[in-house]
């Protein structure tokens, strides 16, 4: 962080106030308008954690392709006190929504992976690990949307719950130690459970997905699904829960995504309204 002193002078006395700033790449997290024209900002840097900023003019159409969730900017955040709400200017590193314009499943995962960093990650508390990892997933994102890297983003779901403190342990069984067969977890632990170690609880454990135990696996939608049921519980159980909120709406737009995508093409008829043909005979 870098103070900057700034000179006044009042009635001949000269004095000095502290202006707090910094310069960094940030992710853009998360922008909704703020007063008259302007854009109320949420960013993530490595050194600074999330921070919130009003950026002036960011509401404007000349703006809002730098402000889209998901870019990547040369952030500056500048305040007269570390805890108040700074003024940010930024310049464009890299875009990701623009490259997912025509790719609905793949830019619900760039909103869903910023709604739960912003949600998760406490304001000012720096996280570089989880930054790195979420620029690395980004990235992937725009770079290389297809297939979808749903893989990826759900291991890097069960990243953000480690880096919070909330690892899950998928290494042995939590009743046997066994390392072969873990096909469930436990809800409350957190820890994996092999299919001896099952028995008849096992319609109340959650379902393991190959794909979270062996990065070299992509999975398939039925297995996404699991994934995102298997993460989805411990965040909002351990980390949105305990501060009495939901998952980010963002989220659920996902998942909800992802649910269709294990529907057989038969059953999207079932939304469709089949109006009956009019009777051309009435009122004649």
């Amino acid at each position: 962080m870098v103070i900057v002193r700034e000179f006044f002078c009042f009635e001949g006395l000269w004095g000095c106030f502290a202006m707090m700033e910094w310069e960094a790449a940030a992710l853009v997290l998360s922008v909704r308008p703020y007063g008259e024209g302007s854009a109320l900002v949420h960013l993530l840097s490595e050194e600074h954690g999330v921070s919130h900023g009003m950026v002036r003019g960011g509401g404007s159409r000349k703006q809002a392709p730098l402000w889209q969730t998901g870019n990547l900017v040369m952030a500056r955040w500048r305040a007269r006190l570390s805890d108040q709400l700074g003024g940010v200017t930024a310049e464009p590193v890299q875009s990701v929504g623009a490259r997912l314009l025509d790719l609905p499943l793949q830019l619900a995962m760039v909103s869903s992976a910023c709604a739960l960093a912003d949600g998760a990650l406490p304001q000012g508390e720096p996280h570089p690990e989880l930054f790195m990892r979420l620029i690395r997933l980004l990235t992937l994102i725009a770079v290389a949307p297809e297939p979808p890297p749903m893989a990826a983003y759900i291991r890097w779901e069960r990243e953000l719950l480690g880096g919070l403190g909330y690892g899950l342990d998928l290494s042995t069984c939590a009743v046997t130690e066994a390392t072969e067969d873990l096909n469930f977890v436990s809800p409350r632990s957190g820890r994996a459970v092999s299919v001896a170690g099952a028995g008849e609880w096992r319609d109340r454990l959650l379902p393991l997905p190959a794909f979270l135990r062996h990065d070299e696996e992509e999975g398939l939608p039925d297995e996404w699904l699991q994934g995102m049921t298997l993460t989805g519980h411990f965040l909002a159980r351990w980390v949105f829960g305990v501060r009495h909120q939901p998952l980010p709406a963002a989220r659920e737009r996902l998942f909800e995504r992802v649910r269709k995508l294990t529907e057989p093409n038969e059953l999207q008829s079932d939304e469709v309204s089949i109006a009956p043909e009019p009777d051309l005979d009435e009122g004649r």
